[in-house]
């Protein structure tokens, strides 16, 4: 079974790892300059890299010709494909679209036998085959067959008691500057980061779980960073419960749809 997934962000991340340890081969599409904030688990970081590994998976930044070898060594694959034009070259037996811009980008049925997208912005059975929930809540998860996942609420899921204090915003446009790393203990007050003078100035205290890296390009209000009051520094180094309950959802959707697939030959 070889899987495409289009973004290589957290979720997308926890989603690979899922199909990766499940025996799929899985090969990533990503921009060429990722804005992931959760960098340590984020297989998008081999596009600024050129190498990364989470949970002792090795992801690496390729040329579409370099896929058959990278999977056969073990490792996988992240091309700068923004707009999925290499699918169709690779025809895999699955398209994951794990972007997560609330809307369809251009993923579409016909991409592959089985397409998935996940979080809002897709309608079963119009732009995907299946789709996965991603509000957290009761559905975190679910593989849905019909229907649309729920609509963006724009505010953050609940965390530790916390929601929204837990984002950091960048304060101004302009080019981001860390002043803090990922898995540093900080307080209500503290400078986490700068968009040129500008402070980005933390609300709630606790680990710093995600920043954007330096040189970033910014716009005011852009997610640059979050704050996990739970303070366990280890969450920082490992992929989500929801990036995971996402991913658990996406392997069974693929388990069912083929299924279904092959009892239709």
């Amino acid at each position: 079974m070889f899987v495409v997934i289009r973004g290589g962000g957290d979720i997308a991340t926890g989603i690979a790892l899922r199909l990766w340890r499940s025996g799929m081969a899985v090969c990533l599409c990503e921009i060429p300059a990722p804005t992931a904030i959760r960098r340590t688990v984020c297989f998008s970081e081999a596009v600024r890299l050129g190498e990364t590994e989470v949970e002792g998976i090795t992801a690496r930044r390729c040329g579409i010709e370099e896929v058959p070898d990278l999977l056969e060594q073990g490792i996988v694959p992240v091309l700068v494909d923004p707009a999925g034009e290499s699918i169709p070259l690779l025809a895999p037996d699955v398209v994951v679209d794990a972007i997560l811009a609330k809307r369809n980008l251009g993923t579409a049925m016909d991409m592959a036998p089985v397409v998935i997208g996940v979080g809002p912005g897709f309608t079963v059975g119009t732009d995907c085959h299946a789709a996965v929930e991603t509000m957290r809540g009761h559905y975190l998860g679910r593989a849905l067959y019909e229907g649309s996942p729920l609509e963006n609420t724009a505010v953050p899921g609940l965390i530790g008691g916390y929601a929204g204090e837990r984002v950091l915003r960048a304060p101004a446009d302009g080019v981001f500057r860390a002043a803090r790393e990922i898995g540093d203990q900080v307080r209500a007050g503290d400078v986490a980061g700068y968009v040129g003078d500008v402070p980005m100035v933390c609300t709630i205290g606790g680990v710093l779980r995600g920043i954007l890296p330096d040189g970033t390009a910014v716009h005011k209000g852009m997610k640059s960073g979050d704050v996990d009051p739970r303070c366990e520094v280890s969450h920082c180094f490992c992929a989500s419960d929801k990036a995971l309950a996402v991913g658990g959802g996406v392997l069974e959707a693929i388990l069912h749809l083929s299924a279904v697939l092959r009892e239709a030959e």
